[in-house]
């Protein structure tokens, strides 16, 4: 049986504060699961759900599905009671960034993600004013270490990299960040209580971590200051999807 969220003193700061943080709050322990719908096309995303029933009330729909047809799926889960996270990973110039946050915040879904970049991020929240959609900044992917960053140009290691990307998205004023579950205590110390987690990067103790590099268990990501937990093959592969995920939120409850 799934139970509401235990009142926290976190919690019960965010839940006096505006409408619109309370509304992207997780409803329950369920609500903090986020099933990944990494899927070659619409047809298999569907028979997901349907495997997964009540188990799972929150979808994210990512590249792959999206360029598949992905956003038709956006209007009946919604309307199914479902919650969707559009992980777009928005990053161009800002005039490009508003009109992409524009036509988002038409579809439905709770939350939207932008590379954190400053200014992608101001004009996101420009663009977004007072429409039901959350905004996440996404730090650092989950499948880059240290060496991974240097060969791409950064000089700062992922822990700093991170911190700074979660100061900027609260001088931007966005809903939230995407990051490890790894870093979300340090970001919670940076960021205060009014910026949301949502960890990808998820496996259950026993999984194996594929192409990531900075995974923790559900029960260590919830213990670090996670708000949501992406998860992915861990469910969509298993055997009994509905089981994997009944598993997955089992172990979040106990850590709250």
């Amino acid at each position: 049986m799934v139970t509401s969220i235990p009142a926290t003193p976190v919690a019960a700061a965010r839940g006096s504060g505006g409408s619109s943080l309370k509304r992207l709050l997780p409803r329950d322990a369920r609500d903090r699961c986020i099933v990944a719908l990494d899927l070659p096309n619409v047809g298999a995303a569907k028979a997901l759900v349907s495997d997964l029933g009540e188990a799972v009330t929150f979808y994210k729909i990512g590249m792959q599905l999206v360029f598949a047809g992905g956003l038709d799926l956006i209007a009946p889960l919604t309307a199914a009671g479902k919650r969707v996270f559009l992980d777009m990973k928005l990053l161009d110039i800002d005039n490009t960034i508003t009109h992409g946050v524009e036509s988002i915040a038409g579809l439905g879904a709770t939350f939207t993600t932008i590379h954190a970049y400053p200014k992608a991020m101001r004009a996101a929240v420009t663009a977004r004013a007072a429409r039901p959609l959350g905004l996440l900044g996404v730090t650092v992917l989950t499948n880059m270490d240290d060496e991974d960053l240097s060969a791409a140009g950064y000089r700062s290691d992922v822990s700093s990299l991170v911190k700074s990307r979660a100061v900027d998205a609260v001088e931007a004023g966005m809903d939230g960040l995407v990051c490890s579950a790894r870093e979300a205590a340090q970001v919670r110390r940076a960021s205060g209580p009014d910026l949301l987690l949502v960890t990808p990067g998820i496996r259950p103790a026993g999984s194996d971590a594929g192409d990531q590099k900075r995974t923790l268990t559900p029960g260590e990501a919830i213990a670090n200051g996670s708000d949501y937990l992406v998860v992915g093959r861990p469910i969509a592969a298993a055997e009994k999807p509905a089981r994997a995920a009944q598993a997955v939120i089992a172990e979040i409850e106990a850590a709250l």
